[in-house]
């Protein structure tokens, strides 16, 4: 029996009785999350400008190595990505969707720092912003430690924070395009003191519900802070209605997995990625494995 798995059985015993479970098959992912060959890759900084519309613009310079593209050569990163999408779009999207509160909304976490949950988060997003009739928006919720544009190699002015404290006045403001067409991006921001009063305002839950109302067809990704000790990924836990935690193998403590878990809404799709596994590895070192879980009230295992 998996770690995971473990983790998830004793959590099912501790839940309610009322609330079911369901196991999707493992699959397995090639990647890197290392930040010295992602940064490495990105020699330069892009930064955002103005496009026709006279929108904020972001070029993204995206290596195949790292990153899922829209290139004809079938990668397997590409292929792990694609089959952990269809899970999460079957969840937003499927039957599953009417038993979950905001499906479209998907907070990407992990238990630890350290995990390879915004590489995750950046790569889910790309993969979705491939589908044909989908768009997706790409917002980095980590406010505290935000990695999500450094990842991609861009320099950027406002983000999240200064929407939520009033410096700027539209959410729109602070909303990117990018030159992946279907890709919008919200950086996080500067810090700020009370960044978690700030997410848990009642302008944060209305952009959230905006967010998974105003178009039918969007998927919104939050690359949100570990769940362990941080208090505002607690409060991203009830805006999301699905969560992917990511987990980096022989590194990820049982007991933290199950303590993450508990942090969770009980409501909310959970599906977890497993980084930094050994089984499958390949040039770049690195290997993925793939489970999912979810919980709702109308699930069955």
């Amino acid at each position: 029996m998996s770690t995971i798995e473990r983790a998830l059985n004793k959590t099912k015993k501790t839940a309610k009785q009322d609330s079911a479970s369901a196991e999707i098959k493992e699959g397995s992912i090639q990647g890197s999350t290392d930040t010295k060959a992602l940064e490495a890759s990105n020699p330069t900084t892009s930064k955002a400008h103005k496009g026709k519309d006279n929108s904020r613009y972001l070029k993204l310079n995206l290596d195949e190595r790292y990153f899922v593209t829209d290139s004809t050569t079938r990668s397997l990163l590409s292929e792990e990505f694609r089959a952990i999408k269809r899970k999460v779009l079957s969840n937003a999207f499927g039957p599953l969707s009417k038993t979950l509160s905001n499906s479209n909304i998907i907070m990407v976490t992990s238990a630890n720092p350290g995990e390879g949950k915004t590489y995750t988060a950046v790569n889910l997003a790309l993969s979705i912003a491939l589908e044909q009739d989908k768009t997706v928006l790409l917002v980095d919720a980590d406010v505290l430690r935000p990695n999500v544009m450094r990842t991609l190699g861009v320099d950027y002015d406002n983000g999240l924070m200064e929407y939520l404290i009033g410096d700027v006045s539209d959410i729109a403001d602070v909303m990117y395009q990018t030159n992946v067409e279907k890709l919008r991006i919200i950086p996080a921001g500067k810090s700020h003191h009370l960044s978690t009063e700030l997410l848990a305002s009642e302008k944060m839950l209305e952009t959230v519900v905006e967010f998974a109302n105003r178009y039918s067809d969007r998927v919104v990704i939050f690359d949100t802070p570990p769940l362990l000790g941080v208090n505002e990924t607690a409060i991203m836990t009830n805006l999301a209605g699905q969560a992917v935690v990511v987990i980096a193998e022989g590194q990820t403590k049982l007991t933290n997995i199950e303590s993450a878990i508990e942090q969770l809404n009980p409501t909310m799709a959970k599906g977890f990625v497993i980084n930094k596994s050994r089984q499958n590895q390949g040039q770049s070192g690195y290997g993925y494995g793939y489970g999912y879980y979810a919980s709702g009230p109308n699930t069955r295992g």
